[in-house]
């Protein structure tokens, strides 16, 4: 078998004419270069060296011979070396997204505009779908990373962080303007059309779960199955909709809606980012992640 270590001792003493030169750039002992020049003469049956006055001189039927051979292949090694640690310090290629609709458009399209303009050569897939259905494509090897709405218990992802965080709130238009400048329980909202996400949501089932600690539940009069839907509905007075701060400022500095207070008030939850299990994350994607940091 080919030991590569012996021919770059051989290469670097033939390149520096000197036991003692090849070992201070090899970092290693005079008599450990010798033994390994002699150790290679051994197996390829030749002397590869004449031992002068002047120091190390390559032999005409040894080391003349395997010279330029021995130069060629430990450049096509180094070559080898560099392309794979160019792929790890470079960003190129695709990052596959996966998040909903309201990640994306509240959280992530700046982040991904500004990655663009410092990585022009990285692509995007953008993959939308529930919270759900993206883990369960970043399981199935379709997505490279998931944002998703938390919490979310699933052991065959790794989460990665939070990104952002969430206050969930009640928010409606002057149809109820009544509500406008009171703190009210939760419970008196249910005397009013509450507009909520679908119930097999992680946004629901958050404050459906805060909410029966306190002994409470929620009946929404309408199940809507994005923000942007629950927002217009609430916006033309359908409802009372419950929705976080953060995806309504627009509506709530414009006057459109206003801020229901409530008591107690919902706790505030986040956004993370969630990675498949036992794979390497390539540096564009590392990249990308480190805008969240």
């Amino acid at each position: 078998m080919v030991n590569l270590e012996l021919y770059r001792v051989f290469y670097t003493v033939a390149k520096c004419g000197s036991l003692t030169k090849a070992a201070e750039e090899l970092y290693i002992s005079q008599p450990a270069v010798s033994q390994a020049v002699k150790q290679l003469e051994n197996q390829l049956g030749t002397t590869l060296f004449n031992r002068t006055h002047r120091g190390m001189e390559l032999s005409v039927q040894g080391g003349k011979i395997i010279f330029s051979r021995v130069e060629e292949a430990l450049s096509l090694l180094e070559s080898a070396e560099n392309a794979l640690i160019e792929l790890k310090t470079t960003a190129t290629g695709t990052i596959r997204i996966g998040a909903t609709d309201s990640i994306f458009s509240n959280i992530l399209a700046d982040k991904i505009a500004e990655f663009h303009d410092k990585y022009p050569a990285v692509k995007f897939d953008l993959i939308t779908g529930t919270t759900f259905d993206t883990v369960e494509q970043l399981k199935d090897n379709k997505c490279d990373i998931v944002f998703l709405n938390l919490p979310v218990d699933d052991k065959d992802v790794v989460l990665a962080g939070s990104v952002s965080l969430l206050s969930d709130i009640f928010v409606a238009g002057e149809r109820y303007s009544e509500l406008r400048g009171r703190v009210v329980s939760v419970k008196t909202l249910q005397e009013y059309p509450l507009l909520m996400m679908e119930h097999n949501t992680v946004a629901r089932r958050a404050v459906d779960g805060y909410l029966s600690t306190l002994g409470l539940a929620l009946q929404p009069d309408t199940e809507v199955a994005n923000w942007d839907l629950m927002l217009k509905l609430a916006v033309k007075g359908m409802g009372v909709g419950c929705i976080p701060r953060e995806y309504c400022k627009k509506e709530l500095e414009s006057g459109a809606l206003f801020e229901v207070e409530v008591s107690p008030s919902l706790p505030v939850r986040g956004v993370g980012m969630a990675l498949p299990k036992n794979v390497p994350v390539p540096f564009a994607l590392r990249e990308f992640m480190a805008l969240f940091k």
